[in-house]
């Protein structure tokens, strides 16, 4: 049998060598991003695609003033600014990514990531035992989405057009899980507060020294939220996916609008790692300098955690929001106020609760009586709101209102 140069000197022996190109020439096809945006296209529209970017300038603001050990309020401030943007490229990074990955791993990389700031700074507080600050930011950003965000979204949209139209019926049940989370955080208080199990070595503030029930209660409870959030997903992923798609207009004919990638699925990987890495610096300072901060410019610290905070987190959800509303399209404002709520409140918060069991930290869901209290009347409020599947901007200011109270009675707690 005569051979040519060119044929391999065992049988098999250019198999493994065409698989190796083959696996090189995917990997080399997939960092460049074939039919994709560039890499410098990519970045070029991360960077500079919107005018929100300006405030990235804090960031190495916020490293210089930690390192140099400049003011607490400087750091506070920084770190705080930093972080505005940072949410912005976090979301925008997770929607470049979602566009390649098909609507199920789509839906499942947004609960990942749809609150990865407020995860980010709720373990920074947890690490630094700040257990009050991890529970005020994440009450905060609860009411900061359904009513501050929610109620501009409606005032605004209701501004431009007479009224907005919603799936109720999807809407009505997001809104039930609300309640269904707010009852969980009720039974922990009335248990540390009426109950003499509840009570033993009680102290000024539980939280600090929580009983052996009511940890078991937390913990308990978050294993039990992060199921049902498991199956929320699947509803509204799976099984009832129609539930959450806005009513259709048959007298409207025009096409839904496509969404074009502006960034190639390898550079929106490497721009979501990154952006993660910095937040979570940034959300180390700013934790750190929250208690000098308080203290100094007499700040009451349950007003940063509830008020401050979530401004961090949510500023890019505020602005797609009300956007959103007043192009009149509003199961994409209710999507992000109640969808994202329900993140903080069956993902999130039960999280946090683990990731403290697992380190030491006893987190538990006891909150407050009136911290309590205020949850519970603001999810009545939207649940009456939102029944019906339509607002205007009359609901939206009573939605601003309530908000506006609250804080009001948290800067004087």
């Amino acid at each position: 049998m005569t051979t040519s140069e060119s044929s391999p000197l065992l049988e098999n022996g250019g198999s493994s060598g065409h698989r190796d190109l083959s696996l090189t020439r995917r990997v080399v096809n997939f960092m460049k991003g074939e039919d994709e945006p560039s890499w410098a296209e990519s970045f070029n529209f991360f960077f500079l695609g919107t005018w929100f970017n300006v405030l990235l300038v804090f960031i190495p603001l916020s490293f210089i003033s930690h390192n140099l050990d400049w003011d607490a309020g400087l750091i506070f401030l920084f770190s705080f600014m930093a972080i505005v943007p940072l949410a912005k490229l976090l979301g925008e990074a997770t929607d470049q990514l979602s566009i390649k990955l098909g609507e199920t791993m789509s839906g499942l990389l947004n609960a990942s990531f749809g609150n990865a700031v407020e995860i980010i700074v709720g373990v920074a507080a947890l690490l630094n035992g700040q257990l009050r600050i991890v529970q005020t930011s994440m009450l905060g950003s609860i009411l900061s989405n359904i009513l501050l965000v929610l109620g501009c979204s409606f005032l605004a949209g209701g501004l431009y057009h007479e009224e907005g139209i919603f799936n109720g019926t999807g809407a009505q049940a997001s809104a039930s899980l609300m309640t269904l989370s707010c009852i969980t955080l009720v039974i922990p208080a009335a248990y540390a507060s009426t109950t003499e199990a509840g009570m033993q070595n009680y102290c000024d503030d539980a939280s600090e020294c929580p009983t052996a029930g009511l940890l078991l209660i937390s913990r308990g409870t978050a294993m039990l939220l992060l199921g049902v959030y498991c199956a929320y997903i699947c509803v509204q992923l799976k099984t009832h996916p129609k539930l959450f798609i806005a009513p259709t207009d048959e007298s409207n004919n025009e096409e839904p609008e496509e969404t074009v990638p502006r960034m190639g699925t390898a550079a929106a990987g490497v721009a979501l790692l990154s952006v993660t890495v910095v937040i979570a610096f940034c959300a180390e300072y700013l934790v750190s300098s929250i208690e000098e901060t308080a203290v100094r410019y007499s700040i009451p610290k349950v007003f940063i955690g509830v008020v401050l905070l979530p401004i961090v987190g949510n500023a890019a959800e505020h602005v797609t929001s009300v956007w959103m509303a007043m192009k009149n399209k509003y199961e994409l404002t209710i999507t992000i106020c109640i969808g994202s709520s329900i993140q903080i409140a069956c993902f999130v918060v039960p999280l946090l609760v683990i990731v403290g069991w697992i380190v030491g930290q006893p987190l538990t869901l006891h909150f407050h009586n009136f911290e309590t209290i205020v949850l519970f009347v603001s999810v009545f409020l939207v649940n009456l709101l939102i029944m019906d599947g339509r607002s205007n901007y009359m609901e939206g200011l009573m939605l601003l209102t309530l908000y506006l109270v609250i804080a009001i009675a948290f800067w004087v707690t």
